[in-house]
């Protein structure tokens, strides 16, 4: 999905905390792929599994950080990674805000290497999350290229912004109370876990079925309708991040430590809320048979 290159993105509020020193994600080896894409989109901090956790209680960025002011078009979106998260959170908090009554944005912050966070340590290692204590997106774009390298996906743009769109879901969760109504109660398929990152799959694609019709002030798009190739992008992704897919790769499968659901089903609950809407992804009020 392709920003409008007039588009108006200068009012977004996404920070970049100062750099840290960095986490080389190549060479995590097989512990460090099952960490990390069980940690990424939404999972716990893993860190200490690949070396990178650093010891004692963690804080959230903070002081160091500096707006991302260089990102003022969707032509800076198209050629920069950091922008086109930029670009995602004007568009999310756009999204969101017509539709969840007394919206609180998150902070999205893009960084480098690595940096703290109330969640723990956030690195290219564990990928991107969301740490609910602190209403906070940590992102570092260098994960999209250890995708690529590691988990054989394209992470193009539309995947890209389906990974930030599924953080995003995460926050309203959060904040309309479904975290709280269905809390933790363990792994397996039909796992509140599981139907937890459904429903952000869910919610994903619903924005991104809408986010060509968002426009900015000037009434400009953001976005340019997504074609065929990007959409199959975006699946692709949701495939890769697949609880069996992952664990395929370390030689293993246990549906019974499921904790974000299967490729097909991530892939089905994406295209379920592109195609049908916001209503569709009350994930929780489904037989696990049908999830």
């Amino acid at each position: 999905m392709t920003f409008n290159p007039d588009a108006d993105i200068s009012g977004n509020r996404t920070r970049r905390p100062g750099r840290t020193a960095a986490i080389a994600g190549g060479g995590a080896g097989v512990l460090g792929l099952v960490a990390l894409v069980v940690a990424m989109l939404g999972g716990p901090d893993l860190t200490g599994l690949v070396g990178g956790a650093s010891g004692g209680e963690q804080q959230p960025a903070s002081g160091g950080t500096s707006t991302l002011a260089e990102c003022q078009t969707g032509e800076d979106a198209n050629t920069q990674d950091d922008c086109r998260m930029a670009g995602a959170q004007v568009l999310l908090d756009d999204y969101w805000a017509q539709r969840v009554d007394g919206y609180i944005p998150p902070q999205l912050y893009v960084f480098e290497g690595q940096t703290t966070t109330q969640c723990g340590t956030a690195s290219n290692s564990v990928g991107p999350f969301y740490c609910p204590p602190e209403q906070g997106v940590y992102i570092d774009p260098d994960f999209f290229q250890i995708m690529r390298q590691q988990f054989d996906a394209s992470a193009g743009e539309l995947a890209q912004l389906y990974i930030v769109g599924h953080e995003w879901g995460h926050h309203i969760q959060n904040i309309t109370g479904i975290m709280q109504d269905h809390p933790n109660n363990g792994s397996g398929p039909d796992s509140n876990s599981v139907r937890t990152e459904l429903q952000a799959d869910c919610y994903a694609g619903a924005w991104l079925a809408d986010a060509a019709s968002l426009t900015d002030e000037n009434g400009v798009a953001y976005l340019e309708t997504p074609t065929d190739a990007q959409l199959k992008d975006a699946l692709n992704a949701a495939f890769a991040v697949g609880d069996d897919h992952i664990q395929e790769q370390a030689g293993f499968n246990n549906p019974e430590s499921w904790t974000h659901g299967s490729s097909e089903q991530r892939q089905y609950w994406f295209a379920n809320g592109y195609q049908n809407g916001l209503g569709s992804c009350d994930t929780f009020s489904v037989d696990g048979a049908d999830l």
